[in-house]
């Protein structure tokens, strides 16, 4: 027969049954949702075809001045019914807190309806009963997800419970360098060590409400307690020497990515209340901060050894974008 082309069976069967890519896993990141806005950057979000979303703290605002906690029920009520069904019934859900959800704004351990606010969080992100959250204060977490492999460690912060009080007055925060002085409280404090020295993953994702490394802004930080800030920064990187660890954060009304040498942080905030316009800059920041309607992802993909941070204006176009490779 003229102009016939034999290709070998074997080779067929080999093209026909190798796979094109290998498994994926790709996180939403968000924070600062206003109940009583419209929240159309779900539509850029689902998009994306993330697997599961992480809420970054002020997932409603119920704080009143008074610290009363008589606006947060109707708060949750409110975020209930628009939440898209896509995203709480199909994905996988984590959160944490801060200050609007807490109950008080910029409100810390002295806060004294914390346990009440605790519930109100625990029983509208469906906590289970059995929940160490249930019956510890505080609403800090972690879980462990398997991605083709790749064991991966999700640790979320309580930023707000156990916190000592601010120096310096509202947007004008001082340094606390007080030797007493802490964010997560002796017991926090315990159970991260622990988690972090015994993890066995190969990833670790930090979740925290307030930004871990920017230090040129004059708002809530990791930075206004500097102490408290080396010794976490000390306890990553020790950490990272053998595992890929990343921070994520919100509270900032503002997106962006941050690197100090091989630990990187991406702040996503916020979903639907923008935050002012000004210019704002940080000697570990990476390229520019984005002040209007935002989100992040956090892609892992295992077969190419490499996890993907990204920022996304409401339309879902990539603001920035970091490829960090796993060790």
């Amino acid at each position: 027969m003229k102009n016939c082309i034999c290709i070998p069976i074997t080779y067929l069967f080999i093209v026909l049954v190798m796979p094109i890519d290998l498994y994926a896993y790709k996180y939403g990141l968000g924070s600062c949702l206003d109940q009583k806005f419209e929240q159309s950057i779900w539509t850029s979000i689902q998009e994306e075809s993330i697997d599961g979303f992480i809420f970054l703290g002020d997932n409603v605002y119920g704080d009143l001045p008074s610290g009363k906690l008589t606006k947060m029920e109707k708060a949750y009520a409110k975020q209930k019914t628009r939440l898209p069904k896509w995203l709480m019934n199909e994905k996988d859900i984590l959160a944490i807190w801060d200050d609007h959800d807490f109950g008080l704004n910029d409100g810390g351990g002295d806060y004294p309806f914390k346990e009440n606010a605790k519930k109100m969080f625990l029983n509208f992100w469906n906590i289970p009963t059995e929940d160490p959250r249930r019956n510890r204060e505080g609403i800090y977490f972690k879980q462990t997800k398997e991605i083709e492999g790749i064991e991966v460690e999700i640790i979320g912060l309580d930023t707000r419970y156990f916190r000592s009080k601010l120096k310096g007055r509202k947007n004008a925060y001082k340094q606390n360098k007080d030797l007493e002085a802490t964010i997560l409280g002796q017991n926090q404090w315990a159970w991260l060590e622990s988690s972090i020295n015994n993890s066995i993953a190969d990833i670790i994702v930090i979740l925290s409400s307030i930004q871990i490394l920017a230090t040129n802004h004059p708002y809530e930080k990791w930075d206004n307690f500097p102490l408290e800030r080396e010794r976490l920064l000390l306890l990553l990187a020790n950490a990272s020497k053998n595992k890929t660890i990343i921070a994520v954060s919100g509270d900032r009304h503002k997106s962006g990515i941050y690197q100090n040498e091989n630990f990187f942080e991406i702040t996503a905030s916020s979903l639907n209340k923008p935050g002012s316009e000004h210019a704002e800059t940080d000697p570990l920041l990476l390229g520019e901060i984005y002040p209007e309607e935002n989100f992040g992802t956090l892609n892992i993909e295992p077969n190419k050894n490499r996890i993907t941070l990204s920022t996304h204006d409401r339309n879902g176009k990539v603001i920035n974008s970091k490829i960090i490779n796993i060790y």
